[in-house]
């Protein structure tokens, strides 16, 4: 049983501030950033299940919130910015930046997991960073939301989406086609778009440990 050391961190980003929580097992492999969906947080019991995954099999983690906590008060109304996909890649990346130059982290590769719009901002990630960045897995994603970022994302991308999640599924293939990286598309048997169906996320789970092990260590 690895020990996981957890704490809480604060990550500056362009005007402003961010939190995460940052899990490192000993002897970390690599590290995952995780950027989570339209109106949720770096609680999100499915991205935080994922990340104990890896945990276990030796990635540090970063689950992060993109917005501030005013930010996050006034999305709650109005849903402003939860679609303002430059403003959640931009925070992805200054998480990446900031990784980078950690001491304790500064020498782990970086990959990125994202869920739903947070997937685009991980590939925006990839794309302003291809030298920190080196794989991204997204769940139930929206890559179509990074829009002109996709031709530049060079670093091999899974791409996982529910076999009964037809639209994005539709959208996914979009994006394969605007991408000249090394892309993968796994479609889940039976997953809608949250993937809440009995072994859907283990399936998840365990195509983005095997992506990440590929990729990062």
């Amino acid at each position: 049983m690895r020990t996981i050391t957890t704490q809480p961190v604060e990550i500056p980003v362009p005007g402003a501030s961010v939190n995460g929580d940052l899990r490192l097992p000993p002897r970390a492999a690599g590290l995952v950033i995780f950027a989570h969906g339209s109106g949720s947080s770096r609680f999100s019991s499915r991205n935080r299940r994922v990340a104990e995954f890896l945990d276990d099999h030796g990635f540090a983690t970063l689950l992060l919130d993109l917005l501030t906590p005013d930010e996050e008060a006034i999305d709650e109304r109005t849903t402003q910015y939860r679609f303002d996909i430059q403003r959640l890649g931009t925070r992805v990346t200054a998480a990446a930046d900031w990784a980078s130059a950690r001491q304790g982290l500064q020498d782990l590769s970086v990959g990125c997991f994202g869920a739903s719009t947070g997937a685009a901002a991980a590939l925006i990630a990839a794309a302003q960073r291809p030298d920190t960045v080196r794989a991204v897995v997204s769940r139930g994603g929206r890559p179509d939301l990074a829009g002109d970022a996709l031709p530049h994302v060079t670093v091999p991308t899974l791409l996982i989406v529910g076999g009964n999640d037809e639209p994005v599924i539709d959208m996914n293939r979009d994006a394969m086609a605007q991408m000249h990286a090394h892309v993968e598309l796994e479609i889940v048997p039976g997953a809608t778009h949250l993937f809440e169906e009995p072994g859907t996320m283990e399936q998840v789970e365990r195509l983005a440990a095997a992506w990440f092990a590929k990729f990062l260590t």
